[in-house]
This record gives structure tokens, sequence and C-alpha cells, in this order.
């Protein structure tokens, strides 16, 4: 296989004509790069920073978007509790944690964060991908019963990596004028 392209905002395209899991991973790691891309360069205060009635931040997407990888890919296809520092979260009494508590990291702390979330989550899909294919069910399933597929997994992660892109998007030019899909 060869090696990706790489665009101008140092972003890897996905295949044109991959596989199936060639083409998710292709597009997941599409999102990620965005993400990095439109928090690149910016401080505290940017990463802070918040647009119209919202209390949205860049910062709050790192640090949701860390703990949604590491959701999905450890503690619900896994099986596994979730490690720090989520577990010392009483989520039942903050559910929200992960978004307001951001402003108190600062912009190192939060890409290494995301940083290693994202790589324990390549390392949660590289174990199970040798433990199955894309059918294979999650470990931990939903409260009715039903456990999603690492087809599904994958496929929920690149939908919400594009939504939050959408906010970061709008965030970016609120600070300081960037622009660009």
């Amino acid at each position: 296989m060869s090696e990706p392209t790489i665009d101008d905002q140092g972003r890897p395209e996905p295949p044109a004509a991959g596989d199936e899991l060639a083409t998710l991973t292709g597009f997941l790691d599409f999102q990620r790069a965005t993400l990095r891309w439109k928090c690149a360069g910016l401080d505290a205060a940017g990463l802070s920073a918040t647009t119209a009635a919202s209390t949205m931040t860049l910062g709050g997407i790192l640090k949701h978007l860390a703990v949604v990888e590491e959701g999905w890919f450890s503690q619900s296809l896994h099986g596994r509790e979730l490690g720090e520092p989520w577990a010392a979260v009483d989520w039942a009494a903050d559910r929200d944690w992960e978004w307001h508590s951001a402003a108190d990291d600062t912009p190192d702390e939060l890409l290494a964060l995301w940083d290693r979330c994202v790589e324990r989550a390549r390392q949660d899909l590289a174990e199970a991908l040798g433990n199955g294919g894309l059918d294979q069910l999650a470990k931990r399933p939903w409260p009715d019963g039903r456990a999603p597929s690492l087809r599904w997994i994958l496929t929920h992660m690149i939908e919400e990596y594009a939504r939050h892109n959408g906010h970061a998007d709008l965030l970016r030019e609120a600070i300081d004028g960037q622009t660009g899909e």
C-alpha cells in the first residue's frame, strides 16, 4: 500500500480506491488531522475562546474527543475501564466535565492528552483487528443489550469528528479569521 497524499494542511488524504478498512480509517485519520489543523498554533486564550451563545471551545473539543476515542476504542470495544484522567471523574455529577475542565489545561496538555488517546485508539483498533474483522461486536453492550460492530464504531467516530470539526471551523474563524474546509 502506498503512503497517503498529504494535503496543504498536513492531512492524509483517504484512499480513493481502498478497501473498506482502509477507507474508514483513512477518513477517520483525515478528520483527526482536520481537528489538529484547526487547533494549531493557538495559545490558551485561543483554545478557550467561545463564539455566539455557545460555551463550546476548541480546547473543550480536544478534551471531549480524547475521551470519546478512549470510550469507544478501549471501554466499549474491549470492555476496559477508562484510564486517567477520566477514571477519577464523577460523571454522574458532571456529565460535561471534559468540556469545561479543558480551560484549566494548557494547550500542550490538551494536545498531549488528545494525542495519547488517539494513539491508544489506534493500538486498540489494531488489537481488535488482530482478533477479527469489522463485524466483531463491542464487548460492552449498550443498555438495551445490543452491541455495536467495529464497523459501526469507526463510522460513528468519523461522524463525531466531522460534526465537531464543523464547530471547530466556526470557532477558529471567530478567533483569528482562519478559514478553510
